[in-house]
């Protein structure tokens, strides 16, 4: 006796029943001709827009206020905005960020390497160095590295615990300028270690496995496999990192060195126009961490390539396309 596991034909349906999953149909108390007379209704959201509208009036508010305000004083703002002594502090302002990111991020990427190391004594001091210099608010090291020179009076190079073969003194290399680079360096090299570890162990450890079954060298692994998929993870938080040193430059008027900040204190600690003063600096750092966005911005476009086989259109790629679009939507056709 044989049972057959195979299930029985299913009922044929009549002409114009589109079954038991249907909207309409038997069992669901429509027909299929009840539905033309219905009349599509959209959600509403009264409270999305009345909080909407709430915003609108607090943004103009504030912007009718900015412009009707006279305490502004927007003409001393227009005065000092372009002056020499502003563009001059707004390129002190970059060179510290420069050399800042540059030997912050270099100096990271030892110490990223040295944590991810595989001795237990590299990887005890890179830790070490990154709790230290992320405890310490960056003025307190900032003022620590300008008053080095009381602590040492004079460097010397040599053989360790024994004589050495020339010296120099320390106030005569390591000036305002040049503690306000070490310590801007080495404050945001711990960061950036940590954003360069994070984004080397965010790659797919298989990626490295299947690299090294290829015999592919440990050196050629880093540079040519984990790093291009690691800068995915790496830019976005090193980008954050160097808008933030761009901001963080100000810190250094401590220093008595003639950045952004400093120099707008110098005026109008000289006119006692505090205001509008501060209004230049503040549009400057917007101008300035505005163009550091949108080269972010294409930088990450670029290291995304691996991972979207068609990227994005850019801002500028879509407005020419909605400009040749224009004349097609005026005249009535499609575009």
């Amino acid at each position: 006796m044989t049972v057959s596991t195979q299930a029985p034909p299913a009922p044929a349906r009549p002409a114009g029943d589109p079954g038991p999953g249907s909207a309409t149909g038997p069992g669901t108390g429509l027909d299929p001709g009840e539905l033309d007379g219905l009349r599509t209704v959209r959600a509403r959201h009264p409270w999305r827009w009345a909080a909407g509208a709430a915003a609108l009036v607090v943004l103009v508010q504030f912007l009718h206020g900015l412009a009707t305000n006279p305490a502004w004083d927007w003409a001393t703002f227009r005065l000092y905005f372009t002056a020499d002594t502003i563009l001059q502090a707004i390129g002190r302002t970059l060179e510290l960020t420069a050399y800042g990111t540059v030997l912050g991020f270099a100096l990271g990427a030892v110490v990223a390497a040295m944590r991810l190391s595989r001795s237990a004594i590299l990887r005890t001091l890179a830790w070490a160095y990154v709790w230290v210099f992320r405890s310490i608010p960056l003025i307190v090291q900032l003022v620590f590295w300008f008053n080095l020179s009381y602590l040492y009076k004079r460097f010397g190079f040599g053989i360790p615990f024994g004589p050495t073969f020339g010296d120099f003194e320390t106030v005569g290399v390591l000036g305002a300028l040049g503690a306000a680079v070490l310590g801007l360096g080495l404050h945001q090299a711990a960061f950036a270690a940590e954003i360069i570890r994070g984004g080397v162990i965010a790659v797919d450890a298989g990626q490295r496995e299947a690299a090294a079954a290829l015999g592919i060298p440990r050196g050629r692994q880093a540079w040519r496999i984990v790093l291009p998929q690691a800068m995915r993870s790496i830019l976005p938080a090193a980008a954050n990192e160097v808008i933030s040193l761009l901001k963080g430059t100000s810190v250094v008027y401590v220093m008595a060195i003639g950045e952004l900040f400093y120099q707008a204190q110098v005026i109008y600690g000289r006119t006692g126009r505090v205001v509008p003063l501060l209004m230049v600096a503040t549009v400057w750092y917007v101008v300035l961490t505005t163009v550091l966005s949108i080269g972010q911005y294409y930088v990450e476009r670029y290291f995304s390539r691996g991972a979207l086989r068609t990227p994005p259109p850019t801002p500028l790629q879509r407005l020419r396309a909605l400009l040749r679009s224009l004349p097609a939507r005026t005249s009535g056709g499609t575009p």
